[in-house]
């Protein structure tokens, strides 16, 4: 990677100029952050983990006809993706409250909503990332209103998928975050899932014992995230359960 030049590093990934016109290179880094980088760690083997998990998650989203800037897995770190101009807002789906909506609302945390939330924040970490109306977002032309309903629509279509697969593996999904971008081609400007989804942008809670299995165990100094990662991973059938070690990083199953 040191002969292709750095575009962007956040806190968790660093952007490439892709090997194409039109394309990036996803670096998921071992970086661990909470409170908008007020709390930092690195953690060996996490950036692994989420490269593998957001592929698994985005492959299966592409195949379901939901489309993402995802394009394929190039090494156990990497991603190579469309560039796309990233919208500047983050999208959680909530199903069951927890994090801040309870501190917000007074809500007891793990109360099952009366129905999925969509809520949206605008990306500015010296604002802390503000939470925001339909109306903030068009007024200060973030994105249209065509733009919204497109984002919305995918957000449910995600969520339900999302809730079936983690179900199926004894997995209960909280809520998550996600981020879409602009794709060009050509004449034509369409709204794709970008960005990652991975338990550093889900609440994953194990259906039968409530344990957490996402970046809530960093948050909350829980420890053991990389083990909680990699459970994640192996109920899903991305890694094999008798891999323990990620000296030499998780063995992926084929």
């Amino acid at each position: 990677m040191s002969r292709r030049r750095r575009l962007y590093e956040g806190k968790a990934k660093v952007l490439y100029e892709g090997p194409e016109p039109g394309t990036l290179v996803q670096h998921f880094k071992d970086d661990a952050t909470a409170g908008n980088g007020e709390k930092h760690e690195v953690i060996d083997g996490k950036g692994v983990l989420n490269n593998r998990i957001s592929e698994f998650i985005f492959t299966h989203l592409n195949e379901l006809g939901i489309p993402t800037h995802f394009i394929k897995r190039m090494n156990m770190r990497e991603q190579l993706i469309r560039e796309v101009e990233i919208i500047p807002l983050e999208v959680v789906v909530r199903n069951v409250a927890a994090g801040s909506i309870c501190k917000r609302l007074g809500v007891e945390s793990g109360t099952r909503l009366p129905r999925s939330i969509i809520e949206f924040y605008y990306k500015d970490d010296k604002l802390n990332d503000p939470i925001v109306a339909e109306e903030h977002i068009t007024a200060f032309g973030w994105a249209n209103p065509q733009e919204l309903d497109d984002i919305m629509s995918m957000a449910v279509r995600i969520n339900d998928f999302l809730c079936g697969l983690f179900m199926s593996a004894g997995i209960q999904l909280i809520d998550f975050k996600i981020e879409f971008g602009r794709l060009y081609e050509e004449d034509t400007m369409r709204i794709v899932l970008a960005d990652e989804i991975s338990p550093d942008s889900c609440r994953l809670w194990d259906i039968k014992t409530q344990n957490k299995l996402d970046k809530d165990r960093f948050r909350q100094d829980l420890g053991g995230l990389v083990d909680a990662y990699r459970e994640v991973a192996q109920r899903l059938g991305i890694l094999s359960e008798a891999d323990n070690a990620l000296a030499t990083g998780p063995r992926l199953v084929k």
